[in-house]
């Protein structure tokens, strides 16, 4: 069975992604008899059908207002490979947990109402998507029962979201009508579509292919801290991709110092006795530490590389963001860039476009400053040098969010090194 497929479902708070999620686990035998039970006993206890959104709903909170507000995390399998659900909000108000969401998604299924059509969150959602980076997208054309199953209807939605999804070059994978609630065209083919001669959504899921392996990307190791044991550094951190071996010679950027891998070590797992032989290798997605030959000073917001792909280090950056403060932002402004482990002071030393994240219009290029909800090209210079990667070589090195009043409040990649705006 393939290596778990992150997928992050994305909708209008009511669109029915909850509901969704919810079937699919019930469908998928994901969920425990006696959690289908607690849920079945809440529903009668307030005199209503049987709501699978409960399943996804931790809390009655939720339950109560019907807005889902948090990012979880959740399995099921089918007989192809095993899926991890990245369950990311619609509601307006958490763009920003959509982010932490999605960055580390392999695809997007994108929830739309069939009877209510394309709304502003839909237009919203797949150019947050497409700035995030997500190249696989398949869009979900839901609650098609409280259309009679209308082929006409499903059409029209298709037409016009092809025709916005492509101005932003997103070519989805697939447009799948389905009733959620019922399961109709969930996990096999529905008989009230006959139209629709596509495959089910889990059909579909299992017919991708699996992501490219973060193992084969070049090293990239940031440093989350530095721990002294028996008169030993101990460099800890997670391999964001890559492998490292022991006798590596590392180069740690942006320092530019270097050192060789001695031995590679993991924590002792809980209840056993004795220390963990050090590994001769580890891969992209552990968590280690490292020894070096020779002790040399580093410390967190370092990132490891193999000297001859190393990432890039420059302190003016060509970005692409999503703002959602509810300040606008200002030319001259300052925030803080956090990038993997790296947390660097910056300004925006040049806003170069500003376009409106629904209708995708450029506003006028005399703005000097980005409104909330607005997708941006940027310059940002740092106060010191940061290691990075263009996001279209290495996604794990590429993306970060910005900070500002000690709140996130925008997100986006690096296309480029910048050059100083007075040369552009």
């Amino acid at each position: 069975m393939d290596e778990a497929l992150r997928i992050v479902f994305v909708g209008h708070v009511d669109h029915g992604k909850s509901t969704l999620v919810g079937r699919l686990l019930a469908e998928t035998d994901s969920l425990t008899p006696q959690k289908i039970r607690q849920v079945e006993e809440i529903c009668k206890e307030r005199g209503m059908k049987f709501e699978y959104a409960f399943l996804l709903d931790a809390l009655e909170e939720e339950q109560d207002q019907g807005i889902t507000i948090d990012v979880s995390q959740v399995y099921f399998k089918s007989s192809r490979r095993a899926y991890r659900i990245i369950d990311a909000p619609g509601h307006k108000e958490f763009l920003k947990n959509m982010i932490s969401g999605a960055s580390t998604a392999d695809v997007a299924i994108l929830l739309i109402d069939a009877e209510e059509g394309l709304r502003e969150q839909s237009k919203r959602h797949a150019t947050l998507l497409s700035l995030l980076g997500v190249k696989t997208i398949l869009i979900v054309i839901n609650k098609m029962d409280l259309v009679d199953y209308k082929k006409e209807v499903f059409d029209a939605i298709r037409a016009e979201y092809e025709k916005h999804l492509a101005s932003l070059k997103i070519t989805p994978r697939a447009f799948i009508p389905l009733a959620a609630y019922d399961g109709e065209n969930l996990v096999k083919k529905s008989q009230k579509m006959p139209w629709y001669d596509g495959p089910s959504l889990l059909e579909t899921l299992d017919g991708l292919e699996p992501p490219a392996s973060s193992e084969d990307k070049p090293l990239r190791f940031p440093l989350q801290d530095v721990y002294k044991f028996d008169k030993r550094r101990i460099l800890a951190g997670r391999i964001e991709s890559g492998r490292i071996h022991a006798g590596d010679e590392l180069l740690f950027l942006p320092s530019g110092k270097t050192g060789v891998v001695q031995s590679i070590e993991k924590w002792r797992p809980p209840q056993t006795s004795g220390a963990c032989p050090p590994l001769r290798e580890a891969a992209a997605g552990e968590s280690i530490g490292m020894v070096l030959e020779d002790q040399i000073f580093v410390e967190r917001g370092e990132v490891a590389c193999l000297p001859a792909t190393a990432a890039q280090v420059a302190r003016s950056l060509f970005v692409h963001i999503f703002w959602m403060g509810n300040l606008h932002l200002e030319k001259g402004a300052k925030c803080v860039l956090k990038l993997t482990t790296q947390e660097v002071e910056c300004v925006v030393e040049a806003i170069l476009k500003v376009v409106n994240s629904s209708t995708l219009d450029e506003i006028s290029k005399s703005s000097r400053s980005v409104a909330k909800n607005e997708v941006a090209e940027l310059i940002l210079l740092a106060k010191k040098p940061v290691a990075f990667d263009p996001f279209d070589a290495v996604t794990e090195t590429g993306r970060f969010v910005l900070v500002h009043d000690r709140q996130v409040r925008g997100g986006g990649i690096i296309l480029k090194k910048a050059e100083p705006f007075s040369a552009i």
